[in-house]
């Protein structure tokens, strides 16, 4: 089955440590050893091979930056003090996505519009040869671009709302207005309403037809957005927080945004990282303190509360601060997210639900989102 992955930092990766991602995985860790970035980030998990094998036809690829306030450590480098300089480093990121498409066509492709979406996914129907690649091949003879739908993570780059129509021209198609708080919202560990401005650049991404992404954004934000905006809506890569018993973060989904985002057609995407999956977790802990079986159960819960299964998919967050170390067991690199299958297939979930949430449930926002015919 397809998988559409719905969070990835990929040019983050590929400017704060060369990371090439048209190799496997495998190769990046080879190139890694001896150097200081798994000790930062951990071991990589992302690769075109690693995406072949895996059917990963489509990913949500993010711009990000953090703000100074927020830096893990002197290594990262990718950091801002003002919104001028978060606007810079965003649109070093949006370049970096065009020269990888413009330099490996073969490998990845911009998805603008409906027709990119529908080209990519024929290419991936008619091109099944990949799915047979053996994991010892660094480099598939046959496969498919993989196709990025450009997702901005945190809104401090857009300076005001009026520059929006700027980044809706280089292909942002989704936007997260929260990382940590900023001048537009609370957010992750700084919470709080929308601002002002906030309400502004909602307003301004309803006219362009943007997904609204209220992944960080914190539950004051996240209610007074499920209430003022009309656009599509998602939460990229947010678990919830129903199963995070003892957790005080306002990261995670409580159950009025959970609920709200449900009721407004929205889709959640799960993340397969040992910190959301267990409280009792902590860097450095064993990673089979979490397995594919507690990434199947957050998609469960989901299930459960909207009655069906056509309101949840998968958002990695992979190579996004963390890596294979806090990762659940069963899970090597991106290819394995397709173990969860039989899992959900013994827990009563049919094929066509299988389907929804490994893809189809984010083609169908895609469908909203993207202009075109």
């Amino acid at each position: 089955m397809l998988i559409v992955d719905a969070h990835q930092d990929l040019a983050w990766n590929m400017l704060s440590f060369g990371r090439d991602y048209t190799r496997a995985a495998a190769e990046t860790r080879r190139l890694e050893v001896g150097t200081d970035i798994p000790l930062w980030v951990g071991d990589a998990l992302l690769g075109w091979p690693d995406f072949q094998r895996g059917r990963v036809a489509v990913v949500f690829a993010t711009l990000f930056a953090a703000p100074e306030r927020r830096r893990a450590g002197p290594w990262e480098r990718l950091v801002y003090q003002t919104p001028l300089e978060a606007n810079r480093l965003y649109w070093q990121q949006v370049d970096v996505y065009h020269r990888l498409v413009d330099n490996h066509p073969d490998h990845f492709r911009l998805i603008l519009r409906k027709e990119d979406l529908r080209a990519v996914l024929e290419d991936w129907e008619q091109n099944k040869a990949h799915s047979q690649v053996s994991e010892e091949e660094e480099i598939p003879e046959q496969g498919s671009p993989v196709g990025l739908v450009l997702l901005m993570e945190g809104a401090e780059g857009v300076r005001a709302p009026a520059e929006l129509d700027e980044w809706w021209e280089a292909g942002i198609r989704i936007l997260a207005p929260a990382w940590a708080g900023n001048q537009y919202c609370g957010g992750t560990r700084e919470p709080g309403p929308l601002t002002p401005l906030g309400f502004q650049l909602l307003e301004q991404m309803a006219v362009l037809g943007m997904g609204l992404d209220l992944s960080h954004m914190d539950e004051k934000a996240a209610l007074q957005a499920l209430d003022r905006y009309p656009g599509p809506l998602l939460a990229s890569h947010s678990n919830p927080q129903a199963l995070r018993k003892g957790s005080d973060s306002n990261r995670h989904l409580t159950g009025r945004v959970l609920r709200g985002l449900l009721e407004r057609d929205g889709v959640v995407g799960i993340v397969p990282y040992n910190l959301f999956l267990n409280v009792d977790w902590k860097k450095g802990a064993p990673r089979h303190m979490a397995s594919l079986a507690d990434v199947a159960a957050h998609i469960d819960y989901v299930c459960q509360v909207a009655g069906d299964a056509q309101h949840v998919g998968l958002g990695s967050d992979f190579d996004g601060g963390f890596g294979l170390q806090s990762t659940p067991t069963g899970i090597d690199t991106i290819a394995d997210l397709q173990n969860l299958a039989p899992i959900l297939t013994d827990m009563g979930y049919s094929e066509d639900d299988i389907a929804a949430i490994f893809g189809q449930n984010w083609i169908r926002i895609l469908q909203d989102i993207l202009p075109g015919l």
